[in-house]
């Protein structure tokens, strides 16, 4: 399997993979849905659930509480990283469930709609890549996070990103250059924020000097 079904399949996959563990499919039942797919963005996917696999019980669920459930700079929430904590966040949720209404989907998870799982559970039902790609800064953003974390969840960002066309970013700056030459945004009636302006506050995302 190659081409749109592949990706299609590497992104429902890194969903599970994004989800808190207790409530997602084993890791060898994910693997075994990987088997057809001749992708490389399939490659750091089974690299995950092979360690996933490995590990004892509660262990991954332990991990992933203590990569992303205490810290926001490695937040799941695609706006968190373009709006932070401002007014124009909420205009950006909007986005997402308009998104999804296009498709006569309707988000009802008790997350928020710009939680990464949801958004690429949208994406492999549907082909519609569009929340990905306008959101590509951000996803490299947190698989550099990621990496420099030294989770394995590297891995599951490496796989998404590696499902959109274009190379990733080596580093933070070349992400931010990404995010600065990304398309320009309508935000009427709110204050000129600059996009991805707020990071410059995390630690784990400014340059050494």
């Amino acid at each position: 399997m190659s081409g749109d079904g592949a990706a299609a399949v590497v992104r429902r996959v890194a969903a599970e993979c994004l989800c808190y563990p207790d409530r997602t499919t084993p890791p060898t039942e994910l693997t075994a849905l990987l088997a057809p797919v001749r992708h490389a963005a399939a490659a750091p996917l089974r690299a995950f659930l092979g360690r996933a696999a490995g590990l004892p019980p509660g262990e991954l669920a332990r991990q992933y509480v203590e990569v992303f459930d205490f810290r926001q700079r490695h937040s799941l929430h695609l706006s968190w990283w373009t709006d932070g904590d401002t007014r124009r966040r909420g205009a950006a949720l909007l986005r997402f469930k308009a998104a999804y209404r296009a498709h006569a989907l309707e988000f009802t998870g008790e997350d928020l709609p710009d939680f990464l799982p949801a958004v690429l559970e949208f994406t492999a039902a549907t082909g519609d890549d569009t929340l990905l790609r306008e959101h590509r800064p951000a996803l490299e953003l947190l698989r550099l996070a990621l990496t420099e974390h030294g989770t394995p969840y590297a891995d599951v960002l490496a796989a998404v990103c590696a499902t959109l066309p274009g190379p990733s970013p080596k580093d933070r700056a070349a992400a931010l250059a990404l995010a600065r030459s990304g398309p320009p945004r309508e935000d009427v009636g709110l204050d000129a924020l600059t996009p991805y302006g707020h990071l410059g506050l995390l630690p784990l995302l400014t340059e050494p000097s």
